[in-house]
């Protein structure tokens, strides 16, 4: 007869070490697990703090075309990034030598080829980050490591704009417009501006108007948003028509607008509003412009002035104040006073010399290509160049981006 009771104690003694083997086995993939899960944590900081990078430095870039500015700025944000809350293996692991970043500039999306000129977009890139394990290495896995790249450039042109400069240009619509310009205009060519004329059959491009801005109205806000404190948009399409503002407040206008060459009259300050980084301006008048003289603080000679400038010292103020966005309105047949325009677009307006609000209201400046700006770009891209905001972008040679 067979004994029950020896083949019981058999199998449950058998039962025992599959069950501890089991056990252990599981709680090495649950640790194994808790090793993953905070490297995938840890991906995400790091693409975090790389997307900052790129686009902080991008912007710089973009204000000032200096890559000696933007390394500063991308390199002051990720170390900004990697010591705040929450980031303490990344601060870690830079504090030990573990993870630096490296900046790459181009001046084409796709392909991306650095140190190309001029350079428009940024390449933030960590290559290695040795991920801190706490499991991982009984099980025999001692390696894990991440890397990550992030990309930022300018956006299309923007069809919706923010923050614009209370005072719109006359110009041509586009489809009327002579080859290479915009809206009439041509990049670098010193325009005169003056008040719109009285008599609607001579408004046209170099002229302009002030307009009223989301509702707006009188001198105290014309002068805020000249000086910058506008926050509202303007859209082209649609019910993009804009409102002229009568002349009367030409006054409170060159009151704001100077303040980005560093000239405060009224009731406004450099803390409310920063100059420009290089405000330097001579007087500029009508004979120099009929005689097409090129004025010594020109366009040209204020993009060169950001090469110069060391990023541990930058100067007071605030880079790219001087340069206007200014929407462009097509003013044929339109006379004084109040009245609504056709939006056309947006332009990017350098400004010369400082506003004079005595005589005859007349303004120097010189359109350029592009500038940054603060809005919505699409849903489809804008023709010509204009106003574009700074964004990230899928790198494309990597999929960590």
């Amino acid at each position: 007869m067979v004994s029950l009771g020896k083949t019981h104690r058999y199998h449950h003694g058998a039962i025992l070490p599959l069950a501890a083997i089991s056990l252990v086995a599981i709680l090495g993939m649950a640790a194994l697990a808790l090793d993953i899960s905070n490297a995938h944590l840890e991906k995400t900081r790091l693409q975090n703090a790389l997307d900052a990078a790129a686009l902080s430095a991008a912007k710089v870039l973009d204000q000032t075309g200096s890559t000696a500015l933007a390394d500063s700025a991308g390199q002051t944000t990720f170390a900004s990034n990697l010591a705040a809350p929450g980031n303490a293996g990344l601060g870690a692991a830079a504090s030990g030598g573990n993870l630096s970043l490296a900046l790459e500039y181009s001046s084409t999306l796709d392909p991306f080829v650095s140190g190309t000129v001029p350079a428009q977009y940024v390449r933030a890139a960590v290559a290695n980050y040795d991920v801190a394990e706490w499991f991982a290495p009984v099980l025999g896995f001692d390696d894990l490591t991440i890397a990550g790249t992030a990309v930022a450039g300018p956006s299309p042109t923007l069809q919706k704009v923010c923050n614009v400069a209370p005072v719109m240009a006359c110009g041509t619509p586009p489809a009327e417009s002579p080859p290479g310009t915009t809206f009439g205009y041509s990049r670098g060519q010193v325009e005169q501006l003056k008040i719109g004329s009285g008599t609607s059959s001579e408004v046209g491009n170099g002229n302009f108007y002030l307009i009223r801005l989301d509702g707006s109205q009188g001198g105290a806000d014309v002068r805020e948003a000249a000086a910058g404190k506008f926050d509202a948009c303007l859209s082209i399409g649609g019910e993009g028509d804009i409102e002229t503002e009568p002349g009367n407040t030409v006054g409170p206008f060159a009151q704001g607008i100077n303040t980005r060459l560093g000239i405060y009259n009224g009731p406004v300050n450099a803390t409310d509003y920063p100059p420009d980084w290089f405000t330097n301006h001579t007087t500029y008048t009508e004979q120099d412009y009929l005689d097409q003289q090129i004025p010594p603080y020109d366009l040209d000679w204020y993009e060169s002035q950001y090469q110069t400038v060391n990023p541990d010292q930058p100067p007071e103020g605030a880079p790219g104040r001087r340069i206007l966005t200014m929407p462009v309105g097509n003013c044929d047949g339109l006379a004084s006073g109040q009245d609504s325009v056709e939006l056309l677009g947006f332009s990017c307006f350098y400004m010369v010399d400082r506003m004079n609000q005595q005589g005859q209201a007349v303004f120097y400046g010189q359109f350029k290509d592009d500038c940054g700006g603060s809005g919505v770009p699409g849903p489809d891209p804008g023709a010509g160049p204009g106003p574009r905001i700074i964004q990230l972008y899928k790198d494309p040679d990597s999929i960590d981006s």
